[in-house]
Order: structure tokens, then C-alpha cells, then sequence
């Protein structure tokens, strides 16, 4: 079960405030992939945060009783001075997994080569988000959060990348935010509009991709 409760969530940054939600209330249908959608600026990456346990609400509050994955791609948790495999050994470590298997399953999967032995600090953003979510795969989760990470890289990446979460999500569920009418297709069952503050459920996602239209 993934629910926000009342949630408000605001931010205060060099005097101006923005709200993101205001007294928002919904429950993640179980069982269901998820499209999460919305203009840019709405908060959508916030919530993702929200769910995943990175950020607080303001006020109200976010309920979780599944076993979710960071957002896969959110590269921030990463020690800069420690190298990939330091990272990568230490998240194992952290959901008690096999850190060889799960090392191995990245090494594979995110395609860094000799780049996995330097400090993070010396990586791009998409090789911080290829690692990101190739660990995000190699670790067994309830439900995969996904924030358009499946646009990191060449188109061969991108492919490879959407079939190792349609091989995961067999077994598990997704909450994803996508711009791409293709990708909701493909990948949920039905969603949720961020406007105004608020959070509106569509059991068909052909009339959330119209309001999606039209309001944002």
C-alpha cells in the first residue's frame, strides 16, 4: 500500500514559496502500474521523493508498506569520494544482499567498464544515472519508481533499459512519470493527474492523457 494522507508539501527558496500539494489525499491502487502525470514544475519528482522515504511532507503523511526502490536514475544518495563499486557494495550491503551478485548484475547492466573503480565525483549525470538504475535493478523491490530514467542514453540503452523493467515488473509494479504517451501505454494500467495542488485518479488512461492535454 503507497498512500498520501492530507499531505501539504511546500518550499521556500530564496524567499519565494511554492506549493506543491495542498491537503491531498490519494491511495495507490495495489497491484496496479501506476502513471504518475503532470506539467513540469508540478512537483512530480517531489512526490516521487515523498514515496520513496528522501523527502518529508510539510505536513500530513506519506504511508508505505511495500518494498519501493529509490527513483531509479536519483543519483544523489551516491558518497562522491567513494568509486561505483564502493557504492554499489554499500547499498547491497544496506538491503542485505549478496553484494558480488548484485555488483556483477551492475557491472553488466550499466555498461561503465573501468569507470566503476573511480569516485563518483569524476562521473557524468548519465553515468551516475546508468549506475543508479542498474542498481535499482539489481535489488528486488515491491515497486519500481520510475522517473524518465528510460531516457538516459543511445537509443540501444534506452531499449535495453525498458526491457529489463518490463522483465522486473512481471514480478513487481511501477510507479512512473513520463511525458511519453507510448511509454504510459506500454507500461500502466491506469494513473494520476498532479494539478493544482491536487491528485486526480483515471481508471483509463486515454481519458488521463486527454486531461493531461488539456490542462497542462
Amino acid at each position: 500500500m503507497i498512500a498520501f494522507e492530507h499531505v501539504t508539501k511546500d518550499y521556500h527558496v530564496k524567499g519565494v514559496h511554492k506549493r506543491i500539494l495542498e491537503d491531498a489525499s490519494y491511495q495507490f491502487a495495489e497491484g496496479k502500474n501506476i502513471a504518475l502525470m503532470g506539467h513540469n514544475g508540478v512537483g512530480k519528482s517531489t512526490m516521487m521523493r515523498m514515496i520513496a522515504g528522501i523527502e518529508a511532507p510539510t505536513s500530513g503523511a506519506v504511508k508505505c508498506t511495500e518494498k519501493v526502490s529509490w527513483p531509479m536514475g536519483f543519483s544523489k544518495g551516491f558518497n562522491g569520494l567513494m568509486t561505483g563499486v564502493e557504492n554499489v557494495r554499500f547499498v547491497a550491503r544496506v538491503y542485505g544482499c549478496d553484494t558480488e551478485q548484485v555488483l556483477a548484475q551492475v557491472q553488466e547492466f550499466a555498461e561503465l567498464g573501468p569507470s566503476l573503480d573511480l569516485p563518483i565525483e569524476t562521473y557524468s549525470s548519465g553515468m551516475k544515472a546508468r549506475l543508479a538504475f542498474g542498481l535499482s535493478l539489481a535489488i528486488r523491490f515491491e515497486c519500481y519508481l520510475v522517473d524518465e530514467i528510460t531516457a538516459v542514453g543511445d537509443q540501444r540503452f534506452r531499449k535495453k533499459s525498458e526491457h529489463a523493467l518490463r522483465e522486473r515488473i512481471e514480478a513487481s509494479r511501477v510507479v512512473m512519470i513520463s511525458h511519453s504517451e507510448r511509454t504510459i501505454r506500454e507500461f500502466c494500467d491506469e494513473g494520476v493527474l498532479a494539478y493544482g495542488g491536487k491528485l486526480y485518479h483515471y481508471d483509463d488512461l486515454n481519458a488521463l492523457i486527454a486531461d493531461y492535454k488539456r490542462f497542462c
